[in-house]
């Protein structure tokens, strides 16, 4: 049973990218900045970190640790980082997804501050996402404005 309600937490974090998958027709009509990492880094580091969210909100979950303020910071991060794919792969969007990024950049911050009133060791599962979040700001950021 704790397997599968891992799971269900799990399952959720992967729908924009059944929704809205990457666009590579889209994706080489942009200029990239030199340190734009290869693909496959991408591949490998998504599902990493959905593993990591999930199991952070799971090990909240499981002690019934669930408060207001942490599932708001939780769900509006979730919503967020969801609709970077709407924003850049489906609709293609430069400026919507700035939008999105630096508002998710500091949805993250505030995930991280309302996790470790929760769970210490939650709050540690996320360091690695709120790492890749900000560099994902710069890179994104960056591919703004040079495009």
């Amino acid at each position: 049973m704790k397997i599968l309600s891992y799971f269900i937490i799990l399952l959720p974090w992967f729908i924009s990218g059944i929704l809205f998958p990457f666009n590579p027709e889209f994706f080489k009509t942009l200029n990239l900045p030199f340190f734009n990492p290869p693909g496959i880094v991408f591949a490998i580091v998504w599902p990493v970190l959905y593993i990591l969210i999930a199991l952070s909100f799971y090990l909240i979950f499981r002690k019934d640790d669930i408060n207001k303020n942490y599932l708001f910071a939780y769900l509006l991060n979730f919503i967020l980082n969801q609709t970077f794919s709407l924003f850049f792969f489906y609709l293609n969007n430069l400026t919507f997804t700035l939008y999105n990024i630096v508002l998710l950049f500091f949805s993250t911050i505030y995930l991280l501050i309302e996790t470790k009133k929760v769970n210490k060791v939650s709050f540690y599962l996320l360091i690695p996402y709120m790492l890749w979040v900000i560099f994902a700001t710069i890179l994104y950021t960056t591919i703004f404005f040079i495009n």
